[in-house]
């Protein structure tokens, strides 16, 4: 991020269409709450007994969300941390999806990865104290439920492994890594990093409760102009079997879900796998099947990442695409893409989330759409017309703290008044 967390990438991808994007908006953090009178929008609804999501996402990688800068104290890591939970309890929100694994590093003493350069600035400097496990303390002590958000092939936001620890296993294995745009990335395509990245997420499972294990968008990295992602090594050796190099990739991210699901409930039976993908996974101009949307980007032919397939098939538990786009929006309409959505989760068993982009809600650059207080709560309005739409997350805990616009005061004053559960 400068914001590097995956949303950045979310604005990134459909730029050629003219979106507009930029950073999420910087604010002091300050309570965020049911401020303001009830809201007029129409159409608000109660939570469903079965209970609702109420998600926040909470950004570790470039100490995007927390901590705020690195280097401070245990002391102080833990009382900023236990801010956001308490702020999300006050915003009436049921549950916080934690980065623990930003770029293949671990907030949890990790047998495999290296500490996180979040906490002390250096990658595997020891902080003092467990932010995973604090954090799913202090959040079930709080009626919150926790998700361990694991990003699974990044490894850099640079293209230097030596400014990696010395014991990280990109170092130890520099045959598992790919240099792509800038950045280091583990190869999909080899069958002991995929082994690898689930012993390393699989092992925070078997030592914490977490309520659900949540992968994000990054697969394969997200296309660069001019630039080619070099797995022609794992394509020689593992591809033979496949019609083209796009299907066995898809092939190796299937793989990791079906196999990172199993493993899940295998570890800790009652955790649920969920996975938050971008929010177009083919245009219907490619594909009947498709949404009615022109997006730059889509997930089955640039990341690779098949996620119709993994929702239809109930490979995943839940699945919350990353709807970043105001009602209306050309190229990828928002309720176009609920629709959408919702026809394809109905009758599946996969819960359907949707992603919210409340860090544009005010933020300079973006549209007139997204400087209105209301356009976020029209979302729910909007997706409480669909049953098969759960609940939804926001990107991200920054925003929930700073909410310069008022956009989530006006969401938990119009559909939030009451706590609700979340689905179980």
């Amino acid at each position: 991020m400068g914001f590097l967390s995956r949303r950045a990438f979310t604005t990134a991808a459909l730029s050629s269409l003219a979106t507009a994007g930029g950073a999420a908006a910087a604010g002091s953090a300050g309570p965020a709450g049911p401020a303001g009178p009830p809201g007029s929008v129409p159409g608000r609804r109660e939570p469903r007994a079965e209970g609702e999501m109420r998600g926040v996402w909470l950004a570790t990688v470039s100490n995007r969300d927390w901590p705020s800068r690195t280097g401070l104290t245990a002391a102080e890591q833990r009382g900023e941390l236990i801010a956001h939970l308490d702020r999300a309890v006050r915003a009436r929100l049921n549950t916080v999806v934690l980065q623990v694994r930003p770029t293949a590093d671990a907030l949890w003493p990790s047998p495999y990865e290296p500490w996180s350069e979040c906490l002390t600035g250096t990658q595997g400097g020891d902080p003092g104290w467990d932010p995973l496990g604090t954090a799913v303390r202090e959040a079930h002590a709080r009626g919150l439920e926790l998700h361990a958000w694991f990003n699974p092939y990044r490894v850099a936001e640079h293209d230097d492994p030596a400014r990696l620890a010395a014991s990280h296993p990109a170092r130890t294995h520099p045959d598992w890594v790919v240099t792509y745009g800038g950045k280091l990335y583990y190869d999909p395509g080899l069958p002991e990093v995929r082994a690898f990245v689930q012993r390393a997420v699989l092992d925070a499972v078997a030592r914490y409760p977490v309520d659900a294990v949540h992968f994000d968008d990054y697969f394969y990295p997200y296309p660069v102009a001019g630039q080619t992602f070099d797995d022609d090594a794992a394509y020689d050796r593992y591809g033979g079997d496949f019609g083209s190099r796009a299907d066995w990739r898809r092939d190796n991210i299937d793989r990791l879900v079906r196999e990172t699901a199993a493993g899940v409930r295998r570890v800790r039976p009652g955790t649920r796998f969920g996975i938050s993908p971008f929010g177009v996974w083919r245009n219907a101009a490619t594909d009947s099947r498709g949404s009615d949307t022109r997006a730059g980007v889509q997930t089955y032919d640039d990341l690779y990442a098949d996620t119709r397939t993994w929702v239809r098939n109930h490979w995943i538990d839940y699945v919350v695409p990353q709807l970043y786009w105001h009602i209306g929006f050309a190229a990828a309409d928002y309720a176009t893409l609920v629709d959408w959505w919702a026809q394809v989760a109905e009758g599946t068993g996969t819960r359907l989330y949707l992603g919210e982009a409340l860090y544009k809600a005010g933020a300079a650059g973006q549209p007139s759409a997204w400087q209105d207080p209301v356009e976020l709560s029209r979302h729910l309005t909007l997706a409480a017309r669909h049953p098969q739409v759960r609940g939804h997350v926001f990107f991200a805990a920054k925003e929930v703290a700073a909410d310069p616009v008022g956009a989530m005061a006006r969401v938990v004053a119009d559909h939030y008044r009451e706590p609700a559960t979340p689905p179980r």
